[in-house]
């Protein structure tokens, strides 16, 4: 399975559509939303979305879908990446409500080695997500500084820090 790309492996144009999607549940949301203490009620209370909200329900904490997209992508952005540099832009486009699954892909906008080290270039990119029924919920743009193949082949290779399973005795 591959895990990233390196430089040279991306393509300017190249589309990545990112395999599974997520569907998100009411646990998922409250949990992001405790583990980053935004206790907004109308991701967190029923009773307040339904009776005060156009939603008339609870709606998905935004920044959740975009970490959930953001994870989606590493297996074929970031997984080799040296390191996310910026990201550019991010839009909620629309609401995301329990129940609802996200998919996600990635578009890669441009690529340029990097000008101080010959072994990494810098990505950018543009994931998008939507939900079942294809309605945009999430864009994003980010720039990744990924490593060339002479890069991995000076550190070890693919795994470098994987260790060999011992010779077990008879």
């Amino acid at each position: 399975m591959q895990f990233g790309r390196t430089y040279e492996e991306f393509e300017v144009g190249a589309v990545y559509k990112h395999w599974p999607g997520k569907t998100v549940t009411e646990y998922d949301d409250h949990l992001f939303c405790l583990l980053t203490m935004n206790h907004h009620p109308l991701h967190m209370d029923t009773n307040y979305a339904e009776k005060t909200t156009d939603f008339g329900r609870n709606v998905v904490v935004g920044n959740y879908i975009y970490s959930l997209l953001l994870g989606m992508s590493v297996p074929d952005v970031s997984g080799k990446a040296i390191a996310n540099l910026e990201i550019e832009s991010l839009r909620h486009v629309a609401p995301t409500f329990h129940g609802d699954t996200i998919y996600g892909e990635t578009t890669v906008l441009d690529k340029t080695p990097s000008k101080s080290k010959s072994d990494r270039g810098i990505v950018y990119v543009e994931t998008r997500g939507y939900k079942q029924d294809g309605t945009l919920v999430c864009v994003f743009r980010r720039k990744v500084m990924v490593p060339t193949e002479t890069y991995i082949k000076e550190r070890g290779g693919e795994q470098p820090g994987r260790p060999e399973l011992k010779a077990q005795e008879k």
